[in-house]
């Protein structure tokens, strides 16, 4: 399988084209579920993270399994490429809280980010430079440069315990935003965090019941916030005036799993996995349900598109690489 041929510039996504998308390869190295996908900025290699204990790389334009590391000792999740295709940050999910600054080519850790007491619940590499973001149960934001171990800032946060906190960086890299308590939504400046954010957000919203933001993700262009939950209920936020512009529904989720929701690049369609394993899209304009793909057996609770060719990864124990159908066989 080849996705060299498949750039996205150029040719617009369509209902038509997400409809085609195939299964181009499926890879069954993994023994449990994978937890995490990355690509690299180039969209060429794609990293997972899996609860077997297990970092894959994996090169998109050949298809094919370039490396496993395992991490038994601290266990992994959360695996994010840096701005290298070599090196990568995870989170532990034993042994310690540290997140670990990983070389996937020649296999030796780089950095250690000691700091957090409790799980990270959140990694967030900064689009333009060396930053990092992590979120934590222990109710903390840390701001982080991987060149050097040392925390570059915290952001303590007054909320109760062990409720989760999403991270995201905007578009262009000036700018954060941290879900809190799975209501509010706090914008802060980079170079003036220390100072409080500068914009606060109350999303109200009638749910029947508790609802847990398990992610937030800014749009491409800056204009949106999508939140990822763990019921079957997704939201469109305007970045600028914190309002609703769109729930999204139709996709199953009644075991409450942590399905990660995300923009595709032309932030035309939004995307997201399904406890029935299918793959879900809709236009994010008009939140038309337009697409939905199947070959997972388990709940597809990691789904991520590739930001430079057209490709996306899902994954239950397996990982798939799907691609346009005129592109099979090529």
């Amino acid at each position: 399988m080849s996705i060299s041929s498949t750039k996205q510039e150029g040719e617009p996504l369509t209902n038509s084209i997400l409809n085609s998308m195939s299964v181009g390869k499926i890879f069954r190295e993994s023994s449990k579920h994978i937890t995490s996908i990355d690509f690299d900025a180039k969209g060429e290699y794609c990293v997972t993270a899996s609860q077997d204990e297990s970092l894959r790389l994996y090169d998109c334009k050949q298809g094919r399994l370039v490396r496993t590391i395992y991490s038994k000792k601290y266990g992994c999740d959360l695996a994010r490429f840096t701005h290298s295709p070599n090196n990568i940050i995870y989170a532990s999910t034993k042994e310690d809280d540290t997140i670990r600054y990983l070389s996937l080519y020649d296999n030796k850790y780089l950095r250690y980010f000691k700091g957090h007491t409790q799980r990270v619940t959140c990694l967030e590499m900064s689009p333009m430079d060396d930053l990092f973001l992590s979120s934590s149960l222990d109710q903390t934001i840390r701001l982080w440069d991987t060149r050097t171990p040392v925390c570059q800032g915290i952001i303590n946060l007054q909320e109760k315990n062990n409720s989760k906190q999403c991270v995201a960086f905007d578009h262009a890299g000036y700018l954060f935003a941290v879900g809190i308590d799975s209501y509010r939504i706090h914008l802060y400046d980079l170079k003036d965090y220390q100072n409080g954010p500068f914009e606060v957000f109350e999303i109200n919203v009638d749910n029947q019941g508790p609802v847990e933001w398990t992610s937030l993700k800014f749009s491409n262009d800056g204009k949106y916030i999508l939140i990822s939950t763990n019921v079957n209920i997704i939201y469109v936020i305007d970045a600028y005036e914190g309002t609703v512009l769109q729930t999204i529904e139709g996709f199953e989720n009644k075991c409450q799993l942590n399905l990660a929701a995300g923009f595709t690049p032309d932030v035309k369609y939004i995307y997201s996995g399904s406890q029935d394993g299918s793959i879900n899209f809709w236009e994010r304009e008009s939140g038309k349900h337009v697409a939905k793909l199947h070959s997972h057996t388990e709940p597809s609770s990691v789904v991520l598109f590739n930001p430079r060719s057209l490709m996306f990864a899902s994954a239950d124990v397996n990982l798939v690489f799907w691609i346009p159908k005129e592109y099979l066989g090529h």
